[in-house]
């Protein structure tokens, strides 16, 4: 049975922030052909073109399962703002109920007066989505508190909590008043903190710059501009806006087009990756040109780049990671720097047997929809040639599903791996300042195919002169079943061809002979080919010490396989029975074969015990004859009783001795009665079990019994 090929993963960026040091690789992972054999990866073709997709419902199931909550809340109040957020951005409905907890925390840390700046912002932040019932007159009391921390500030974390907790308290309440009069004196003194490659420091006492710090610092700077009561100096503007530029020349590359901020410094704050500096970089520089009155001059393709990045990152395995990435894509999508649109294929993986449609999406980061656009098709390059095509064809655009396609691929194109060039053009020249297209486009596709397989025979050969003994023709549509004989002194030859749908030579990834001997030894050969005809020549003289010199028969199984062949078969094409020679007496042994786990660990054989045939029985005469013998020693038990005159004279009078008396008796009749049942009706270990708990009863009340008669006696003989 054919193998069929589902999908191709895209070329991803992996980025791992709790690593030590930030990767400067990338990771190809191709589909597998199904059932038997794992396919070389394809990565040559692909190391300058990759295939990047906004937010899926991916990016939603990972969120619900990082951000759980325990026990109605989360750790901490910045945690439960990245949660918040997250949902937020994703547009998450059915999200964990955790209003009421977190409602209270925040209500509680901005009532406090002894709450940290950081545990402050993060209350506010917290409220600024969930919207918590607080107190007017508490918000109001908060900001002399705040615009205190601003003028005290002797540090960058100082003025990004005081000066973001003052913004988000004059969102909340339009009854405070928040201004800084000094906001220009503020603005230099976190700028001082700026270096002259962009980044920035920590603190005037640590030399170390970050650009994390970059990060937060644009976005404390954008928070000292909106709270300004007066306009802030444009020559600080100016420098600021250089010094992004400066930031943004640092920025580094990957091969597919994606950019990153890498970060150098380590510090008390921990290791910063390049997903959490792009991120903060990211917000930063949106946040700044949201409140600056000229727009950043920023290269769009950076911008498309850094969105390439974050989508690259795929799922992130952790909540932190993943609220990074959501939260940078949230800035990106609707910012005055660039919006970057991204181009992404539902499927990049096309039949030639379905004919299927090249299409094509364009969406923004978060998947929202694009302005109005042409796709054009430039350029298609084959696999292992920097040779291309030239295309030049505008996609068409299906506005019910707002997908652009193509009708059918061009007539040249074979099964194969290709790399399609794309371009975007926008129909509004106002767009082209608001929208990033980033130029052309690679994106790997992989065309499939339904292979021919013609003129397939296996042959027996005499080795001296190669005249064919034995010719059998081969279906691959079908079953084979064949049957060869041989012996040392002979060979074996099996040839076919293999021809693409538009009848080239075709060279699958793996065809593979094998044999397998009767007693589970396989041996494996290499099919070559020279053009399309494929073929290989088993000489068994000179594989008698491979084989073990092992005579019987051996099964033979063909196996053909690519990435691109959607019939690739693993089939059973008969046996050949070979005589070779007998072992010398150092020759090889064939290797143990595994032991199969499961006769060693599974389910042992049921074992069967059949019980010993009942004795024949005596006849009942007998029997009956036996019971008046057993019955008669009884009979003269009771004669003797009534001779003896006996009588019930001691029998206890008093109540309790008495019942106690009675009891033991019945007890000791109860005893003679499992003798009855010994022989009718139960075996000795219900009679035993029975027995052990009588006796314990009997123990107890003939010792009563028997002590009363003594005291009685003892009485007697003393009056």
């Amino acid at each position: 049975m054919a193998p069929n090929i589902s999908a191709y993963d895209s070329h991803s960026t992996l980025v791992y922030c709790g690593a030590n040091s930030p990767p400067s690789h990338r990771i190809t992972r191709m589909a597998k052909v199904l059932g038997f054999m794992v396919l070389l990866a394809l990565s040559a073709l692909i190391c300058e073109a990759a295939m990047f997709k906004p937010i899926s419902d991916s990016h939603r199931s990972a969120a619900l399962e990082l951000f759980t909550p325990t026990h109605g809340s989360f750790s901490s109040l910045e945690e439960t703002y990245e949660a918040l957020r997250t949902f937020e951005v994703l547009g998450i409905e059915k999200q964990p109920d955790i209003r009421a907890a977190s409602c209270a925390s925040v209500v509680d840390t901005l009532s406090s007066s002894s709450s940290a700046l950081n545990d402050l912002f993060q209350a506010l932040r917290v409220n600024g989505i969930l919207k918590c019932e607080l107190n007017k007159k508490a918000l109001a009391g908060i900001a002399p508190r705040l615009k205190d921390a601003v003028n005290n500030a002797i540090s960058l974390l100082d003025y990004y909590y005081s000066v973001g907790s003052l913004v988000l308290v004059k969102g909340l309440s339009s009854i405070v008043e928040l201004h800084l009069e000094s906001a220009d004196s503020v603005f230099r003194a976190i700028k001082a903190f700026g270096q002259s490659d962009g980044r920035w420091r920590y603190s005037s006492n640590n030399p170390e710059s970050s650009t994390y710090a970059a990060g937060i610092a644009l976005e404390s700077l954008a928070g000292i501009i909106s709270l300004a009561s007066s306009e802030i100096d444009q020559s600080l503007i100016s420098m600021v806006k250089n010094d992004i530029s400066n930031l943004f020349d640092g920025l580094e590359k990957y091969d597919d087009g994606a950019y990153y901020f890498d970060e150098k410094l380590v510090d008390g704050r921990g290791h910063q990756c390049p997903l959490s500096a792009s991120s903060a970089v990211v917000r930063g520089v949106t946040a700044f040109a949201a409140v600056s009155t000229e727009k950043l001059n920023l290269p769009g393709d950076k911008i498309l780049g850094l969105a390439r990045f974050l989508l690259g990152a795929g799922v992130p395995g952790n909540a932190k990671d993943l609220y990074y990435q959501i939260d940078a894509l949230a800035s990106l999508e609707n910012n005055r720097v660039s919006i970057p649109l991204v181009l992404s294929l539902p499927a990049s993986v096309l039949s030639l047997t379905r004919k299927n449609q090249l299409k094509v999406n364009v969406n923004t980061v978060l998947g929202s929809a694009a302005p109005s656009l042409t796709v054009k098709l430039k350029q298609i390059f084959s696999s292992g040639s920097k040779d291309a095509s030239v295309i030049d064809q505008d996609l068409k655009f299906d506005h019910k599903n707002a997908v652009h396609y193509l009708d059918a691929l061009p007539k040249d194109i074979d099964v194969g791996s290709y790399i399609f060039s794309f371009e975007v053009f926008l129909h509004d020249s106002d767009h082209k300042t608001i929208y990033a297209t980033g130029g052309r486009t690679k994106v790997p596709i992989y065309i499939t195919g339904a292979i021919k397989v013609d003129n397939a025979e296996i042959a027996v050969l005499d080795n001296d002169i190669g005249n064919v003994e034995t010719q059998k023709k081969l279906d691959f549509a079908g079953e084979n079943a064949i049957s060869l004989s041989a012996n040392h002194l002979q060979k074996l030859r099996l040839s076919f061809q293999l021809t693409s749908p538009l009848g080239h030579a075709f060279k699958p990834h793996q065809a593979f002979l094998k044999l397998r001997h009767e007693s589970k030894v396989d041996h494996i050969f290499v099919v070559g080919n020279s053009g399309k005809q494929f073929e290989i020549i088993l000489d068994f003289l000179g594989l008698v010490e491979k084989f073990f010199y092992l005579s019987g028969r051996y099964d033979i199984q063909l196996t053909v396989g690519d990435a691109v062949m959607e019939n690739s078969f693993l089939q059973p094409l008969g046996s050949v029975e070979l005589d070779l020679p007998e072992p010398p007496e150092k020759a090889a042994r064939p290797p143990p074969q595994a032991v199969d786990p499961s006769s060693r660990f599974g389910p042992k054989a049921e074992i069967a015990h059949v019980f010993r045939v009942p004795e024949k029985r005596p006849p009942r005469d007998l029997s009956y004859a036996f019971l008046a013998l057993v019955l008669l020693p009884f009979l003269g038990f009771l004669v003797g009783l009534l001779r003896l005159h006996v009588n019930l004279k001691n029998f206890p009078t008093a109540s309790g001795p008495a019942m106690f008396a009675i009891l033991f008796h019945l007890l000791i009749a109860a005893v003679l009665s499992l003798y009855v049942l010994f022989w009718s009706q139960w075996n000795l270990f219900q009679t035993l079990r029975a027995l052990g708990f009588l006796g314990i009863f009997l123990l107890f009340v003939g010792h009563r019994t028997l002590s009363h008669l003594a005291s009685t006696s003892a009485k007697l003989k003393s009056a």
